[in-house]
């Protein structure tokens, strides 16, 4: 029983540290791409790729599910050609994602790393937002105490912004906040959306997820020929491309699904902690990547972050109305992860 027990903590530490990593990585990688290198490719075809990468991933994944050939092809024909009406429900979150991933790119071409980690937290208040308004769901005093912590925090991180003195290029703080603010938009009406639709049926999730990568493909190429086109018909689709850049396009397709699997192991204390340790990682790249002047106001607003994290992952006594289901009991802690 103890060796089993040991197991189980050894997985989920293993789990921890992957998600940790993922995110700061993902983060800091990104900035080097936008920031640090000379032929700069195009935000919107790295999008795209993340796209099609997390499609063929779900499809290998739905087939080891459905366990043959012939019942993956059932059931694509099925979940998606014979189901228009539920691609079109599936779009809507798939729209609002490639938007969300999009101004991650302009975001971290304007932010330090670590600037945008603390400041991007702000997916929590409004995933949980989203769920109040949508799902009908209750947050407790504790919660909403944390909410007003993280905003707080956030606030004295973005009121005297650590600068990057190794970083040379032109930016704007303000549409650097302004990507962000809309990134957090993004990602908690969409989480909660696809939440929604999780729970109207029992298809499962990885049907859901090939229902919407393909439609998302369809939305973000779209923007890769609206946003770019005259410049990639001139210079090429992957014009710039390099194996850092590479990198950034598979922690981003790979990093969400992987995510999304094995949260379920872990707790909400857990999942804070990730997020903090994320933050601390992602703010010491800066420093010896970037060269990151931390200032008091960062250091402070950071650790205020940190501490709302952790109380809003603390079980709470009353959960008549947070209450979910065995088989969906960690979903809405997925989607804000991913």
């Amino acid at each position: 029983m103890a060796a089993k027990d040991n197991v189980s903590l050894l997985f989920k530490l293993y789990c921890l540290l992957v998600m940790t990593l993922v995110a700061a990585a993902y983060t800091v990688a990104l900035r080097y791409t936008r920031t640090m290198t000379t032929e700069m490719y195009f935000s919107t075809t790295a999008v795209c790729v993340a796209e099609v990468i997390k499609l063929l991933l779900s499809l290998v994944i739905l087939a080891k599910e459905t366990g043959s050939p012939s019942r993956l092809i059932t059931s694509l024909r099925e979940n998606v050609l014979g189901s228009p009406v539920e691609m079109l429900k599936l779009s809507v979150p798939s729209l609002v994602y490639a938007l969300q991933n999009n101004m991650a790119f302009v975001a971290l071409s304007n932010l330090d790393a670590a600037i945008y980690q603390v400041t991007y937290q702000l997916k929590i208040p409004c995933t949980a937002l989203c769920t109040v308004l949508m799902l009908n769901r209750s947050l407790s005093k504790l919660q909403w105490f944390s909410v007003f912590i993280l905003c707080g925090g956030v606030t004295l991180v973005q009121y005297n912004p650590a600068e990057a003195s190794l970083v040379q290029i032109e930016q704007n703080h303000w549409l650097g906040f302004g990507a962000v603010a809309v990134a957090v938009l993004c990602s908690g009406f969409a989480g909660v959306y696809f939440e929604k639709v999780l729970k109207s049926s029992d298809t499962s999730l990885w049907v859901r997820n090939i229902q919407m990568y393909i439609s998302g493909i369809i939305v973000t190429l779209a923007g890769v020929f609206l946003t770019d086109g005259p410049s990639i018909m001139e210079k090429g689709f992957f014009y710039g491309y390099n194996y850092l850049v590479w990198f950034v396009v598979l922690l981003a397709s790979v990093g969400g699904l992987y995510t999304s699997v094995v949260v379920k192991y872990t707790d909400n204390i857990m999942k804070g902690f990730s997020a903090a340790a994320a933050i601390v990682i992602s703010t010491i790249a800066s420093v010896l990547i970037f060269g990151l002047q931390i200032t008091l106001t960062f250091t402070g607003g950071a650790l205020l972050v940190c501490i709302s994290i952790y109380i809003y992952g603390l079980p709470r006594k009353d959960t008549t109305r947070l209450e979910m289901k065995d088989t969906n009991s960690n979903l809405s802690e997925k989607l804000i992860s991913v």
